[in-house]
């Protein structure tokens, strides 16, 4: 009897020292992260505190951007100097026919009337209203024409786009409504929504779900606009989403700049080139959830 219990310790004490060994007591190490498969031409994401890629498909691949071209519009906008949120610029006719005649998105905004810069930044970012991009081109733009100030406006994009380092993107539109020289890559869109991003009112702006604007109508009355509502569902969706625009186009497809945050981490990206807008939120999803589980 004494004879077995002293080898059944022994063997008990092999087998611990053998599991020691092969580290079978450690933690287990981390689930692999299957990289997801999106629709989407293009995409890319990133840890937004630290730049670290987390994703790429045709990441520097020059695509159309579609209405994402407005996150830059309205980065110039907030950037400008002496910005007055509470000035207000008045409503041209040049403006109104310019959507009709592109069959574009608009704000509704209505001619005559007195919108605020603030207005006219939920306008643009919310329903991706191309009226409002023309009306902010055209305040701030400098030239004494409306050509010469939109062309004005044009460059400034241009030149945040150098600013940031970025070498494959391009505009020449106010609005993503291009002459065949507006583009980006998902790598750059998703560089130029992060810097958009350390703005507070930008990130006030795209993370509203619904938005309804009092403007001052020719005769000094208010008018209460309707409601503006953002294309971006995945606000209504995705958990921590927090922004950014949503874009599309015949040749842009379907786009969508995203972003959330959850845990305290953000994660920051671009599709380009979707199939749908269910497909572009759904790549979107993937990307974002990938992107987590990746920092």
């Amino acid at each position: 009897m004494k004879g077995r219990r002293l080898r059944r310790a022994a063997a008990v004490s092999v087998t611990a020292g053998a599991v020691l060994a092969t580290g079978a007591l450690a933690a287990a190490p981390a689930q692999a992260v299957t990289k997801p498969s999106i629709a989407a031409k293009g995409g890319f994401v990133m840890n937004n505190s630290n730049a670290k890629t987390l994703y790429t498909k045709a990441a520097d691949t020059k695509r159309s951007t579609g209405s994402t071209t407005k996150i830059m519009t309205a980065k110039v906008v907030l950037s400008a100097s002496h910005l007055n949120l509470d000035s207000k610029v008045t409503i041209q006719k040049a403006y109104s026919d310019y959507v009709v005649s592109r069959n574009a998105s608009q704000a509704h905004l209505i001619v005559g009337d007195k919108v605020t810069v603030r207005q006219l930044l939920y306008g643009l970012m919310l329903p991706s209203g191309c009226d409002a991009a023309y009306a902010l081109a055209d305040k701030f733009g400098a030239g004494s024409t409306r050509a010469a100030r939109v062309k004005s406006f044009i460059g400034k994009m241009n030149t945040a786009a150098k600013n940031l380092g970025l070498k494959n993107t391009h505009f020449d539109s106010f609005d993503g409504i291009g002459n065949g020289h507006n583009y980006s890559t998902p790598r750059d869109l998703t560089k130029i929504a992060s810097s958009a991003m350390k703005n507070s009112m930008f990130r006030t702006i795209v993370k509203t779900k619904s938005y309804r604007a009092k403007t001052v109508t020719k005769t000094g009355s208010t008018r209460t606009m309707a409601t503006w509502k953002n294309t971006n569902g995945l606000l209504s969706s995705y958990s921590g989403t927090i922004g950014v625009k949503t874009g599309s186009g015949p040749e842009a497809k379907y786009c969508l700049v995203f972003a959330a945050t959850r845990g305290g981490k953000t994660v920051i990206g671009t599709v380009l080139a979707s199939s749908s807008i269910a497909r572009r939120e759904s790549d979107a999803k993937k990307l974002m959830s990938y992107g987590f589980a990746k920092i």
